[in-house]
């Protein structure tokens, strides 16, 4: 039985319990939210156990780290310690995105390894194998797609990625609005390609009920890849985009019928002033299930700090109702993010995360934010570096001073302290 299934059924099932208690709030606050569809608790029936997070409305957002081979960079050692670091930085859930050398044995190690839910894109692997085995990306079959989707199923993978939400329709509307990136997103141009030289519709749409099926079966959440995401700001809210967001609307009320799990991917390069109104388009046409964004970035002209752009923009989509937040990395854009662009990605999504959480009143975002200036004005330097986002920041800033009661910046003329003498604080 699925989460979803079981939340119906009236079911508190030890996932909900983890997810409650991690969120401070009411079982079965987690367990109407599920049963609803508008939160998800991602976790395949055949994964050990490992530290669940939910997703969704009334929760803190979430952030997602991505790791994975190519054919540029087959390390999967570095992989490894990729993974490492974005668990020890606070990630909340990681995608292995691999599209070269042991990509099976890359997934192995990847669910093996890590203590998060992790997430993967099928097609890629289906793509990578077809121009192997056949010679061209179009030469993929439909059952292809499917054996992809159902073998890492299998293997334990907790979400996928699967762009269900690209037909002709979509490609048609396209092809009018004059973009000027076209299609960005890897497995959307893959599928893109391939339905244009086959002169087929794509299969994960148009066979949407047998995809279903089989997550159902190992109760895999599904996220609705976003194909046809803006590329750049001048792409935003554009018909295409519109047009893909309204089948994924569609699509999510069917899930929900057939008891599956699902979350939206959503944008991509977005300006500020479009951010809220894409995140209540999609709330509204996706009947509020979880918004899981890449991004946003919030200008395309930042190179190499890309994680900055998309940390604005992940901002104030987080308190316009995103509910999971995609790293980007300093790399973006660039090339293959290093171990040192993957722990900037996680910690600059993790502020941006935490502000929004402020910015919709969480809970335990606010008593954090008031344990840390309460533990400024006290000096206490032991409690500041344990409510930082990044404890090791601060330690390496430290290194080689004394423990006295000085702040870094002002040193025994400190503002607060000054003040806190006229206040009776101590």
């Amino acid at each position: 039985m699925t989460q979803v299934l079981a939340a119906r059924a009236g079911k508190i099932t030890p996932e909900m319990e983890m997810v409650a208690s991690r969120e401070q709030l009411d079982v079965e606050f987690i367990r109407e939210g599920v049963a609803s569809g508008k939160i998800v608790i991602p976790k395949n029936i055949n994964r050990k156990e490992f530290n669940c997070c939910g997703i969704g409305q009334g929760l803190r957002i979430k952030v997602n780290a991505l790791i994975g081979t190519s054919s540029d960079r087959d390390q999967i050692e570095m992989e490894e310690r990729k993974l490492a670091i974005a668990q020890e930085a606070g990630c909340d859930a990681v995608m292995d995105l691999s599209t070269g050398g042991d990509i099976d044995g890359m997934r192995r190690q990847t669910l093996a390894l890590a203590n998060v839910p992790v997430g993967g894109v099928p097609i890629y692997q289906c793509a990578i194998e077809a121009i192997e085995k056949r010679g061209s990306v179009v030469a993929m079959t439909e059952d292809d797609m499917f054996a992809a989707v159902e073998k890492q199923a299998a293997e334990g993978l907790d979400f996928m990625a699967i762009h269900c939400a690209l037909n002709f329709d979509v490609i048609k509307r396209l092809k009018n609005t004059g973009r000027v990136t076209d299609v960005v997103s890897r497995g959307g141009a893959f599928l893109t390609g391939w339905m244009l030289h086959n002169n087929r519709e794509n299969p994960l749409y148009e066979q949407f009920d047998r995809l279903l099926e089989i997550l159902k079966k190992y109760d895999v959440t599904l996220s609705l890849g976003d194909a046809i995401r803006p590329g750049s700001t001048a792409d935003s809210l554009d018909g295409a985009q519109l047009q893909g967001m309204i089948i994924a609307g569609e699509l999510v009320a069917r899930a929900h019928a057939a008891g599956v799990q699902v979350m939206v991917e959503g944008p991509g390069h977005v300006p500020m002033h479009h951010v809220k109104s894409t995140m209540l388009l999609q709330k509204r046409l996706c009947h509020g299930a979880p918004y899981f964004i890449l991004g946003t970035l919030a200008t395309d002209v930042a190179p190499g700090y890309d994680h900055i752009t998309s940390a604005i923009g992940g901002a104030i989509a987080g308190a316009a109702g995103a509910d999971f937040i995609c790293y980007v990395t300093p790399a973006e854009h660039l090339g293959l993010p290093t171990e040192q662009d993957v722990k900037e990605g996680v910690v600059a999504a993790r502020i941006a995360a935490h502000a929004a959480d402020l910015a919709r009143g969480n809970k335990q975002a606010l008593a954090r934010d008031l344990q840390m200036a309460r533990a400024r004005v006290a000096l206490d330097l032991d409690r500041q570096i344990s409510l930082s986002i990044d404890p090791g920041k601060i330690k390496a800033a430290r290194e080689g001073g004394d423990d006295s009661r000085h702040c870094a910046v002002c040193g025994p003329d400190c503002a607060a302290q000054v003040a806190a003498k006229y206040f009776g604080i101590d």
